[in-house]
This record gives C-alpha cells, structure tokens and sequence, in this order.
C-alpha cells in the first residue's frame, strides 16, 4: 500500500520530531493535505499527527533539499525507536543522499532488517478460484468460517466437510467487510465497488445481512457515491462502515434495516479503514491509513485523537479490533508490516503499552482483515491486491489460494 511504495521509492520522507502531549483535536484531512510538500507544512502535520510514520517519511526529499541534515538525523532517530526499517534500496541510498560528513551517522540509524515474529499458523486454506478474498469470520453457533471475495462478488463457506462452497450473491458489488451481529444473529457484508472495476448499475451498494451464513435477508442502502469497506458492530446494534475512498463515516442505527446514515462526512479523515467501539460504547475508534487513530464521540460526534504515551506508530493500519484493553492494530502499511496491540489507558484516550504478537512472517504477502475468534484473530495472510486492477487480473497473474491464519492473542485485559 501507500506507506510502503513510499519507503521504498525513498523520496517521501522525514519530519521534525513531535511528541505527544498537545492537544487532541483531530484535524481534519483530504486529498489537498496530502500534497503539502514544503518543510513548514510538513512539520505542522507532524505536530498534528505525531504518531504517523507516514508524515515523517513524506519529508525526506523536502529536508535533503533544504540542506536540514540534522532535521533528517532525528527523524531517522524517531523512525529507529519505533521499529521502522527501510528497504533494501534505501539502506544504500539514504547515507549517500545526506553527504559524506554525516553518511556514518545515518547508517547507525538504519535497522539493518526486520526481526521474523511468526506465531500465527494456517488454519484453512481457500481454493484460488475465490480470487481476491479479503475478510474472514467465524459464524459463532456453526463455527463455520465465512469469507469475502472481492474480485468474485461472492462468499466462501468453509462447511462442517471440510470443503469450501462458494455462496454467489446476486446482484451484489465487491464484498469486502463482514462482522457478526448478536443483535440480529446475522453476519453483515459491506458490498461496494472498491477496487475500481465497472459494476452493472443496477448492483446493490451497501449491507447485504446474511443469515446462517449463506442466506441474504436484509440489505442497508448506502448513500450514493459512498464506497464502504470496514464494518463494526456497536453494544446497541449499530453497524458502523468506514469509506477508504472518499473519507466518510456511515451508520445503520439499530433496527433500521432501510439504509446507512451519514455518521461523520468525509474529508474529516483520508483513508478511514478499520473500526471498532470501546468496551462502554461511548467512543469509536478509526484507524486512518495515512495519520492515526481517530476517536469519535458516539453522542456529540465530535473527532479526537488517539494519543500515545509511549514511542509508536499508529498509522499503516487496515483491520483494527479491540480486545479487552487493547486495540489489535493490522499495520500492512508501515515496515516491517506486523499486528499490533496497543494497550488503552483506563480512559481510553491514550496507548499506554505496546505488544507486537506477529511481524515480517515470511509467508504473508500483504495480511488483511479478519476477525477476533475467543482469544485470538483470525485473518487473511496472504491478500491479493497486487495482482489485479479494476477488478481482473493483471496480465501474466493468477489468482493463489488464500491461507486463513490464527494468532492468539495471549491473556485478555480489562
């Protein structure tokens, strides 16, 4: 994704250094903040977001152009004590890029490679023929596993044999989202032209409410132009859908099955992905791929920031859950990508403790979502974005079987 393409091209990078401890307000984000390029810009989207990887690594051509070497130093320096390790081209240019006088320096602040932390295993694996699956959950009275497709508009029934059936929607866009109502009993899939392909106009975009894991029952219309993806289900039954595209958040209130509402408009957040709601149901926290974790007021709806007590990075995240105390963070976006838990603090408005349950394992292409299963997360671990565009195959692609994998999630913390 983004953050990765942009480490690697090297030329995106670096910001002054900001530590928490200002004022949370979320500040609002579209398109145009992402091409804020000068140095003074850059650093008051530091200070607004000072746990993104993502800010810091936008400054490294802007800084090396200012002649701002120590500027660049720190931020190696801020990057390093959070983990991040650059890939293998920038290893060998960034201490040529910052001079002779001070290349020595900038290679000590360089992880030479990523640690391996590989502690999920396959639990089921889904024939290529599903295409580009992107969510999992576990039906929890049949314990079947459900999964979404993409590509194939369509669900994936892991059934009682051992087999996988493949459960077409009809009249559906690309399924992405799913998560399990104990209000309704129904699993809800967000359906949704998100990878850019050409729908039949008539397709339904917006919440198809399956029951018993195969069978449509309800749908949620959402609002024309949205592109939902990411879902969360609230304590009263609120299902609440992130829009990656266009920056928006939407909700179907409990018992309204007519359609999605506008929770939050877009161009309050970039690239809201994941989403989920603290254990009281007062906050839901948003991860936007690009600066951090939002919260948001459920009563006043008012947009916060997730701030952090310790040296993190909050950004790069696609699936987001909570677990107990802790928000499990799936961070696809920053390197080395990995799954995060951060612990909350008792007010839930700060990461107070850092866990990293799985990094760099070798057999991930690019992990996606999945859901929490008892104690531990179950998840795509080999998605398929790279191999298709506006919804075929790139030429000389096939599609691979997808591997299902768990991670447990050690001892649960209230």
């Amino acid at each position: 994704m983004l953050l990765r393409s942009l480490a690697a091209a090297l030329f995106l990078s670096i910001a002054t250094p900001v530590f928490a401890g200002g004022e949370l307000q979320w500040r609002a984000v579209d398109e145009a903040t992402g091409q804020i390029r000068d140095v003074e810009g850059l650093e008051q989207l530091a200070r607004d977001f000072p746990d993104s990887g993502t800010v810091r690594l936008r400054m490294l051509q802007p800084l090396l152009e200012a002649g701002e070497t120590e500027k660049l130093l720190e931020t190696l320096r801020w990057l390093k004590a959070r983990g991040y390790v650059f890939g293998e081209v920038s290893q060998t240019q960034v201490p040529k890029l910052v001079g002779e006088e001070h290349a020595e320096a900038a290679k000590a602040l360089l992880i030479p490679s990523a640690d391996v932390i590989a502690t999920s295993e396959v639990i089921a694996t889904i024939p290529a023929e599903a295409g580009l699956v992107e969510s999992v959950v576990r039906h929890p009275s049949s314990k079947m596993l459900i999964a979404s497709s993409v590509s194939g508009q369509s669900l994936h029934v892991l059934l009682p044999s051992d087999v996988w059936a493949n459960v077409p929607m009809p009249q559906v866009s690309d399924l992405s989202g799913i998560v399990w109502d104990p209000h309704t009993g129904m699993n809800w899939i967000a359906s949704s032209n998100i990878d850019g392909s050409e729908d039949d106009e008539h397709v339904m975009e917006g919440l198809l409410g399956v029951l018993d894991g195969v069978q449509p029952t309800a749908f949620a219309q959402a609002p024309d132009g949205s592109k939902i993806s990411d879902l969360a289900v609230a304590l009263d039954g609120t299902i609440f859908a992130s829009d990656p595209i266009n920056g928006g958040i939407y909700a179907k209130l409990a018992g309204a099955d007519a359609s999605l509402e506008d929770f939050i408009p877009p161009g309050t957040f970039r690239s809201p992905q994941g989403l989920v709601t603290s254990a009281d149901n007062t906050k839901l926290y948003v991860s936007d791929y690009r600066y951090g974790i939002a919260i948001v007021d459920l009563e006043t709806r008012a947009v916060s920031r997730l701030a952090s007590d310790i040296p993190v990075i909050l950004d790069g995240i696609d699936g987001l859950w909570r677990f107990g105390s802790e928000l499990i963070a799936m961070q696809n976006g920053t390197s080395p990508m990995r799954i995060s838990a951060f612990e909350l603090s008792e007010d839930g408005m700060r990461v107070v403790g850092h866990r990293v349950l799985e990094q760099a394992n070798p057999d991930w292409t690019e992990p996606l979502s999945g859901s929490i299963d008892g104690d531990a997360l179950i998840y795509v671990g080999n998605g398929q974005w790279d191999r298709y565009f506006q919804g075929e195959l790139k030429q000389g692609m096939e599609p691979s079987p997808t591997q299902i994998r768990r991670l447990p999630l050690g001892p649960r913390t209230e």
